[in-house]
């Protein structure tokens, strides 16, 4: 069963790309990690493109190789054929943008765990699977993984699978330029091109620039080039041009590349190159595979690399499919696509790091009222947080779709141990019953603290708020989202934006589709939304359309508890549970007011602490699981 589109071959690294634009790589002064290497692009960039995709390879048993593996299965990836090598590092890549044409780059790949790819790591099993294989060059330049590939071709031609070739010509990894030349593109060597030519019949298509054919042809001559490709090759030859598009020749080189089938271009600013040849190729394989027409195969890869070379990164920067498809229909707005608020906007919730189906949430978050609790203290609130955790966790078992809401101030040590558990982690930022909204100072002016945050954090921020507030009161809060909502994607944190206007102002069925209304009119796209139970189904109904009708890619809303009683969160829950948009609830009070006060008074040990909130917590998951079955009836 071909249950798989395209499997990939190749490097694998981790790219620490330059945060600073502009300058010379020992200028520096801090790195975006990603993941890289074409396979690794090409495998991550195809997923989002909705193809199934694999990546062949080896890393690191170590913390970048675990990275690597994490990410790709994040985007969608087959990582099934993804080799741990225990003796072996994974590849390293330092990586800058000093302007259009120039992207200094240092290779760390020293006896790396990608070049001891060997035949036994490829799988026939997982070859039969796939209707396509790409491979690309650096993997010919060494006799252990070009083993690996020609076994992978031939189990692929034996098994009815296309083969692609993406030349991926990189002077520094054929070992002819040193190690400061990463960026260098083109040297002359006959015994590459012999390499090359003596396996280019093997492909059914074959990628390049002109450089990178002039390579594989053995001459500068760019029409000589493809004719001595075509002479050795039956494949489709697709010649990159840069600015001018690309060009696709299934027969005959004609005399001039103008002669070639080609694909619309698009008027966009260079801003990053590298990339480019992975994100256009991840959209070639896209209507190769689905048998377009070459201008339309064309079309979707200089789209995918004009997305690649607009924005910073190379798989970050790659497009979804409704992205791709939004962006071939409406066109270019802004050159400069990462600064298209529409395109970033559809980029951003369509590529998140995971999409949540449900969150049954522990809300523990609370400062203030914890610190009101008798015989509170900083240290015994922070104690008791890791019991809330632990109570949790005690209920989820490792289920997915299970969360907690804890704060940096009192529960650092709970929100540390929560780290890296696969749960959902919301992290309050709001100063405790501010009006008008204030931030807590570890944020700091700017809202530079979040800079700090790991990336599976989102960003929760309470505000009192109601459409009749006072026009000053509205200015002033609505400033301070504005400039959190952008340090949240400065910084790739998703955010949670709570709402209760219940508490400054009496309220509609309405009110709340008009606050939201008015979030979005201001270019803010929270990613969760926080509300409070509404009372009927038309308030759900509004509140509902409001949100869908302006993101549809949202992530969706939790049911907040106002400290209500188990009763009446049952029937909030009831109404909350007819909407596919509420995906569960954020509840606090509820589960642990009782206990704070009982285990503050020393009245409760630990173990009893943690048995009370677990039995509350699992009473209300088992309440909105109800809700949800009964929905689906």
């Amino acid at each position: 069963m071909k249950d798989l589109d395209v499997i990939t071959i190749g490097r694998a690294s981790v790219d620490l790309y330059g945060g600073q634009v502009g300058g010379r790589l020992e200028d520096m002064a801090s790195f975006q990690k990603y993941i890289g290497g074409s396979p690794t692009n090409i495998a991550a960039g195809t997923a989002r493109l909705g193809m199934r995709s694999a990546l062949i390879t080896r890393v690191g048993n170590e913390h970048m190789g675990r990275f690597i593996r994490e990410e790709l299965a994040r985007e969608g990836v087959d990582v099934s054929g993804v080799v741990t090598d225990p003796e072996r590092l994974t590849a390293l890549v330092l990586l800058g943008i000093r302007d259009d044409k120039q992207f200094p780059l240092i290779f760390y790949r020293e006896n790396c765990a990608d070049m001891a790819l060997c035949e036994d790591d490829i799988d026939e099993g997982q070859i039969a699977r796939t209707r396509s294989v790409v491979a690309t060059g650096t993997h010919l330049s060494h006799p252990r993984t070009e083993a690996a590939v020609l076994k992978a071709l031939r189990l692929a031609r034996q098994h009815g699978a296309r083969t692609a070739l993406d030349i991926d010509y990189r002077p520094n990894l054929w070992g002819l330029a040193g190690h400061g030349d990463g960026e260098s593109r083109f040297i002359e060597s006959a015994k590459v091109t012999a390499k090359l030519q003596a396996t280019l019949h093997l492909f059914d298509l074959i990628v390049g620039t002109e450089e990178e054919f002039h390579i594989a042809g053995g001459t500068t001559d760019t029409i000589a080039a493809l004719r001595a490709v075509r002479a050795v090759s039956k494949a489709a030859l697709v010649c990159k041009r840069g600015p001018m598009g690309a060009v696709a020749f299934t027969g005959a080189v004609p005399d001039s590349l103008d002669e070639g089938e080609a694909g619309p271009g698009f008027p966009i600013e260079v801003f990053n190159v590298l990339g480019a040849g992975d994100g256009f190729m991840s959209g070639l394989m896209r209507g190769w595979m689905d048998d377009e027409a070459w201008p339309r195969t064309l079309a979707y890869a200089n789209a995918c690399g004009a997305f690649a070379v607009s924005r910073h990164g190379c798989t970050p920067a790659y497009p979804s499919w409704e992205e791709l498809q939004f962006f071939l229909k409406r066109g270019v707005v802004t050159p400069a696509l990462r600064h298209d608020p529409a395109l970033e906007q559809i980029h951003w919730s369509t590529n998140r790091r995971k999409d949540w189906a449900e969150v049954r949430a522990f809300a523990f978050d609370h400062r203030l009222q914890l610190e009101e609790v008798p015989g509170a203290t900083v240290e015994k609130i922070g104690a008791f947080k890791e019991l809330c955790l632990a109570a949790m966790e005690r209920v989820a078992g490792g289920r997915a779709g299970f969360g907690i809401l804890c704060d940096n101030r009192l529960g650092k040590s709970a929100l540390h141990k929560a780290a890296g558990k696969g749960i959902w982690i919301g992290r309050p930022v709001e100063w405790p019953g501010s009006r008008p909204l204030r931030l807590e100072p570890e944020l700091g002016p700017d809202f530079g603290g979040l800079s700090e945050w790991p990336l599976e954090h989102v960003v929760k921020v309470l505000c009192f708020c109601h459409p009749d507030d006072p026009a000053s009161m509205s200015a002033d809060q609505e400033d301070t989202l504005i400039r959190l909502f952008n340090a949240c994607r400065r910084n790739r944190l998703e955010m949670l934006l709570e709402i209760i206007p219940s508490k400054v102002g009496p309220i509609a069925e309405d009110t709340n589709a008009k606050l939201i209304q008015r979030i979005y009119d201001l270019g803010i796209y929270p990613d969760w939304w926080k509300l409070e139970p509404l009372q009927t189904a038309e308030a759900w109904r509004a509140t509902c359309a409001a949100i869908s009708a302006r993101d549809p890619h949202v992530q969706g809303i939790v049911v907040l508890g106002l400290g209500q009683g188990e009763d009446e969160l049952a029937s909030a829950f009831r109404l909350a549970a007819t909407e596919p948009l509420v995906k569960g609830f954020a509840v606090g009070r509820t589960i642990f007011a009782k206990a704070a006060a009982d285990w503050m008074a020393g009245k409760l040990d630990d173990q009893s602490a943690i048995a009370m909130m677990a039995d509350n917590f699992a009473r209300l998951c088992a309440v909105w699981d109800a809700a949800r079955a009964a929905k689906g009836e």
